[in-house]
């Protein structure tokens, strides 16, 4: 019988992914192993192989549509298999070319749901106690945002499927009594049809779609900022040994590598919770989990959104391993090419804005991690050493540090234990 291609969980958390490219037709023999389509994850966009030979025989979701975990995506026929074998119901056709198709319309199909209730619930109610999903993921999510009552709906999609258009026709009709008492208003408002902020939106605007990883990056700091204890500590560093130090190695390099402040950073970040490890930790409700190796994530901005590659065991790493690792991660990361293994896991964060000009910040923590250190721009300032005031070169870092898993004493330890090393850079070549 025909073989049911579903959609992976390609990383930890993956609750749905979008159908970037297909790069197989109907018709087409694929063998196992075969790249069959490109995945767009919260992350990266990653490649499908097929885990068995066959034909493709049926595209369930098209290209652009957003499906749930382990929802078929496609039908493959074994040899000796027609497409006329395919039941018609087993799979039901995923994609957002639906919507033209049904924008001519959309008030005349969600009229009568409103007017006629009792007699549309009773169908409704049959889907759901025959078939496991009457609605695509897509609709749910919509229906949720826009407060509309899925289980009332009819809908337009293959097998009476409910869709997107079906939920935005209903969203879009609700309006309309209000809009009826107020005909005699010469300059009535037009209702919007999608939800928005509250407030009038008067000016010129441009709407961007969310993407996969903008929409997990919008819940977890939301998730992280309203359910994490965050306290800050900071601490400004005098990195002129460090500025020599580095100048001095990159000029005894051949250019076999290049070393930034970055890269010092890492390394004293982790031999710092080596130091400390009190502060390599994660909370996990039951219990406090502290972690043997110091594996340092590293933020690095794409154009779809943050992402923290991981330079493993950091701590054993000499500068140059970590400034060729760190390099190679950041361009597989702008490009969507990191396999889940190098953004996934991790025990401490570090984010540098310090090339932005950026005099210091606050980061929120990147669970289920307890710290992450935010590093600001050096830049040259005045101290005091004694009875004297002279120049030196600044650099502001601010740890936030969730006080479940990390007490004040302990994140004031790791502090100061990162300062020293940072001041004192030929330690980290020890």
């Amino acid at each position: 019988m025909p073989h049911s291609i579903v959609m992976p969980a390609l990383s930890a958390g993956m609750e749905e992914a979008t159908i970037a490219r297909w790069l197989k037709s109907v018709g087409d023999t694929v063998a196992a192993g075969d790249v069959i389509a490109e995945i767009e994850t919260d992350k990266a966009t990653m490649e499908l192989e097929a885990e068995q030979a066959g034909t493709i025989g049926r595209l369930v979701a098209a290209e652009g549509a957003t499906v749930a975990v382990n929802a078929p995506i496609a039908l493959l026929l074994a040899e000796g298999e027609q497409a006329d074998d395919l039941d018609v119901g087993a799979g039901e056709i995923v994609e957002e070319r639906q919507a033209p198709v049904q924008k001519e319309a959309p008030v005349q199909k969600q009229a009568p749901v409103q007017k006629q209730a009792p007699a549309v619930a009773g169908p409704s109610t049959d889907v759901v106690t025959h078939r496991r999903n009457p609605a695509s993921p897509l609709a749910r999510r919509l229906a949720r945002e826009k407060g509309v009552e899925i289980d009332r709906l009819k809908g337009s999609g293959p097998r009476g499927r409910i869709v997107r258009v079906d939920i935005e026709a209903a969203a879009a009709v609700r309006p309309e009594p209000p809009l009826a008492s107020t005909a005699a208003d010469p300059a009535p408002s037009p209702a919007p049809t999608r939800a928005r902020p509250a407030g009038p939106v008067d000016q010129p605007y441009v709407e961007i779609p969310l993407t996969n990883m903008r929409k997990v990056i919008a819940r977890r700091l939301t998730e992280a900022k309203a359910t994490i204890p965050h306290f800050y500590l900071e601490a400004d560093c005098e990195i002129d040994a460090l500025l020599d130090l580095r100048a001095t190695l990159n000029a005894q390099s051949d250019g076999r590598y290049k070393l930034s402040v970055n890269d010092f950073v890492i390394k004293a970040a982790a031999l710092a919770l080596r130091q400390v490890p009190e502060a390599n930790t994660a909370w996990a409700d039951d219990a406090i989990l502290q972690f043997q190796d110091a594996d340092i994530s590293v933020a690095v901005a794409t154009d779809g959104g943050l992402i923290t590659p991981i330079v493993r065991q950091a701590d054993r790493k000499g500068l140059s391993s970590i400034s060729a690792e760190v390099k190679a991660l950041a361009e597989r990361a702008r490009e969507g090419r990191l396999q889940s293994a190098e953004y996934q896991g991790g025990s401490f964060t570090i984010s540098n804005l310090g090339m932005f000009g950026v005099r210091a910040f606050s980061a929120i923590i990147n669970p289920p991690q307890s710290c992450i250190l935010a590093v600001g721009a050096a830049e040259r300032r005045p101290v005091v050493r004694g009875e004297v005031c002279v120049p030196a070169t600044i650099m502001s870092c601010t740890l936030s540090v969730d006080h479940r898993a990390v007490d004040g004493a302990v994140g004031a330890r790791y502090l100061a234990a990162f300062k020293s090393l940072v001041e004192q850079p030929l330690h980290l070549m020890l």
